[in-house]
Parts: structure tokens; sequence; C-alpha cells
């Protein structure tokens, strides 16, 4: 059997993992569903109907999948971190149940008229249906991320004993709920998630415009799957610059409140000047791969990169090596390589952004093979930046829970045997990745079967009848 606290550590890896997949989604897709849903009722296009429909769809596949994965976790800290629950929840629970208060049931509530209430409810109620449900899903985040930003630099709080145990009481909830890290955790969060969601948009239109114009596979809808390319396109040039110019400034904020973290992330073992700053980073041998130091691995990188990355500006800065710290180090093997993974996509996201921009500038958007291509082997590598930078996130600041205050071990349930939490453990891995394998496949159908055929004026619910091969409505029938 495998260790408790070791087995509940694997167990709430492997659920946030899976479950990360679904709120990127759903927190990417929002902006694109309110802009579709405005040109819509503006211009009433066919078109931005088709958008919004189609991506409806699986949005609320991802809302939905989220939902059910998302509430698990929560169980989890009373099941296998029952220790951390009782020391922190007057500061951790707060914010937890104000999400499922105010922002879950704030999404649900309107998620019902958004899919279901287009030709039920007016344009405007309809609109606010859209808004509601995008602010509700990054509402979500944002008391998700306050609880998790305090985990990684707590304030506002004392520690008290109470029946021998030691308890974090909140004192000041303003310092505690608007710490350091919130603000810098949520922008990257959020941003990435537009970006993953752009790169996928472009992955799946790029897949059937190249079947269309290079296959001369005949693909319904092409004029749909061109406008979906270039609007995701155009958020794709935003965002991947952004995320690179903001992850430079938060790399400097870990350099500055989490040390031991930054050291990691750049394998740095003795405390020096000039670290340089590995790009892109290939392990000599097998022990370089599990204990990676900075010369011991052969790598493109930036001299006095990561010394200047750590102080704003000065290559010769001297970075604090794991070494010097009193507490065991983290992980080292996966956050450095977590961190250059990370790194290198989003260069990658910036480079392939720029490279289509550039294709559509000089009109052959659609004749690059070569760039559809790579835009479909990146269609997903938006979902693994995102996976490696939590990973970095959470296994950098091992062996805390809460830094400084209670490490991971002290936090696991007191009464959890090793059979109990590996027998979890393993029926959560088979639950939780039939649940990814089954929204895969649900995705990939809706992706193959591409938009929906809709007439200019048509009711939506005369094409839902013409898709699923119902006849037509009958004259004196209930609706009219």
């Amino acid at each position: 059997m495998i260790e408790p606290a070791l087995a509940s550590r694997l167990q709430f890896a492997l659920t946030t993992i899976v479950h990360i997949i679904f709120p990127v989604m759903s927190m990417g897709l929002a902006p694109f569903l309110v802009y579709f849903t405005w040109k819509d009722i503006r211009t009433g296009e066919p078109i931005y109907e088709q958008l919004r429909r189609f991506w409806t769809k699986i949005f609320a596949i991802s809302f939905v999948v989220g939902t059910v994965t998302g509430i698990v976790l929560e169980f989890e800290f009373g099941t296998n971190f029952a220790a951390f629950s009782t020391a922190a929840g007057e500061l951790f629970g707060g914010p937890l149940a104000v999400e499922g208060m105010m922002a879950f049931m704030l999404e649900a509530t309107f998620l019902g008229i958004f899919v279901f209430g287009r030709e039920r409810v007016g344009n405007v109620l309809y609109m606010v249906s859209a808004v509601a449900v995008a602010l509700g899903t990054w509402l979500s985040a944002v008391w998700i991320l306050i609880a998790n930003s305090w985990m990684q630099t707590p304030r506002g709080y004392e520690l008290v004993t109470e029946n021998g145990q030691m308890i974090v009481s909140l004192v000041d909830p303003i310092a505690a709920y608007a710490n350091p890290r919130f603000p810098w955790m949520y922008v990257h969060m959020q941003n990435a998630a537009v970006l993953s969601v752009a790169l996928f948009m472009a992955g799946v239109a790029a897949y059937h415009l190249f079947r269309h114009y290079h296959w001369e596979y005949p693909v319904d809808h092409p004029q749909f799957w061109e406008k979906t390319l270039k609007i995701a396109l155009v958020v794709l040039i935003i965002t991947a610059p952004f995320q690179v110019l903001h992850g430079d400034a938060y790399g400097r904020h870990v350099a500055e409140t989490q040390p031991q973290k930054f050291a990691a992330m750049e394998a740095v073992w003795e405390t020096e000047s000039y670290v340089p700053e590995y790009i892109i980073a290939v392990p000599t041998n097998l022990e370089d791969l599990t204990n990676p130091r900075a010369k011991e691995i052969f790598g493109i990188g930036i001299p006095g990169g990561a010394s200047w990355l750590a102080s704003g500006g000065d290559p010769s800065a001297e970075i604090i090596g794991l070494n010097e710290f009193e507490t065991e180090a983290p992980p080292v093997a996966i956050v450095f390589w977590s961190f250059r993974i990370m790194v290198g996509l989003g260069f990658w996201f910036v480079l392939l952004a720029f490279w289509a921009g550039y294709r559509w500038w000089r009109g052959q958007l659609l004749e690059d093979d070569l760039l559809h291509k790579s835009l479909m082997a990146s269609s997903l590598l938006g979902i693994l930046a995102v996976e490696v930078g939590w990973i970095v996130t959470e296994v950098g600041r091992q062996p805390w829970v809460i830094q400084g205050v209670m490490k991971t071990a002290d936090g696991v349930s007191p009464g959890l045997t090793g059979f109990e939490a590996t027998l979890t453990l393993v029926s959560f891995a088979a639950v939780y990745l039939g649940l990814l394998a089954l929204y895969s496949y649900v995705v990939f159908r809706i992706v193959r079967a591409g938009p929906p055929s809709i007439t200019p004026d048509a009711p939506e619910t005369d094409v839902v009848r013409e898709e699923t091969g119902a006849g037509p409505k009958p004259a004196g029938g209930d609706d009219d």
C-alpha cells in the first residue's frame, strides 16, 4: 500500500489535473460566447448564430463535467486532508463557500436561459444571460484563486491554540483575501484559459480547412471555419505575447515571495550569480533528468537570464540556492522540467500567433498547409501549458501546504490508512480518466459534426427539427 500522505497527494493531483481542463474550457469560451451573442443580436448574421450555438454546446458540456469533478475536490479536503481543513477551515472555507453561493449559482441560473431560451426571451434578457454566465464563470475563479493564493502567500491571520491544536484564525480579511499573490495568479490563469481556447478553436478550424483546401474533401460551411480561425487568431495574437510578458513579471514576484520555489524552478542548489535561464534544456544522462543541475544539462538559454528574471533587470543578481533553506527542497526535477515546458510553450505560442498573423496579412492564411498542421498540432498545447504551470505552482511550494505555516504531511487526515488512501486513489483514477475519455469523445463528435445549418430568419426551433429529422411544426399546434 502507498503511504497515506503520498497517496493523498497523488489523488488530489490526479483529480485536479483532470478537473482543471473543464474550467479552462468554460472560462476561455465565456468571452467568445459573449461576443458571438452580441454580434448575433446586433447584426442578425446567421454565421454568428452558428458560432454561438456550436461553441455553446462545448461550453455546456465543460460546465457540467467541471461541476461534477470540482465538487469532489472540496470533499477531498475532509477525507484526505482533515488536519488541514481543521486548522485552516476558518480562512480557507469562506472563499469556497462564497464561490458556490455567488458565482456557481449565478452561472447555473442563467445558463438555462442561455442554452435553451433564445426563442423564449427577448434580446436584452438573452444578452444579460450571456454576460451573467460569463461573469459567473470568471467569478468562480476569483474565489478559488483567493483561497489558493493565500496558501502561497498567507496574510491576515494569527496562529492560536484550541483544544491543544494549532488553528489559523482570520484577523484581517482584506489582507488575507487581497493577498499579494492573488492578482498575479488571476490574471495569468484567466489569460491562459482564453489563450488555450483560442488555440483549440484555431486547431479545430485548421483541421476542417486543411481537409477542405488541401485534401479537397468537401466540408460543410467552410466560411464558418474561416471565421472561427480568424477570430481565434486575433485573440491569440493578443493573449500569447501578453502571457509571456506577464509571466516574466510573475516570475519576479515568485522570486521575491517564494525564493525556495524560484530556486527549484531554476535548479539552483548553491547560491550564485549570473544564473542562466534555459529555455530549452536536455538532460545529458538519466541522473540529470531526476536531479537537474544547471551545469549538468545541455541547454539553449540566456546567460544571466534567471538572475535578470529574479531581480527585474540585473543579470548579475544573486539567487539563493536550495541548500541555504532549512526545510527540504521541493521535488526539483518535476518543478524544473515543468517550468521549462511551460516557458518553451509560451514562446511557441507567440511564434505561432505572429506566423499566422503574417500569413493572414499576406492573404495566404488559407493556403499555408504547414501553418494549418502546426495549428492542429498545437490545439491542445494550451491545456498542457496550464497543467505544467499548475504543477510548478503547487509542487514548487512543497513541503508546505500553507507556505511557512503548515507542511503537507501535517495536513493529512490522521486516521487515514495506507489501504484506504490507495483504494480511493485507484478508484478516483478510474472514474476521472473515464470521465475525461467520455468528455473527449463527446467533444470530438461535436467537432466532427460541425456547425448547425441555419436558414436566414428561420427560428432555431425549426432548425433543430430539421437536424433531428423531425417533421415540420404542425399548424395550430401548442406553439402557435
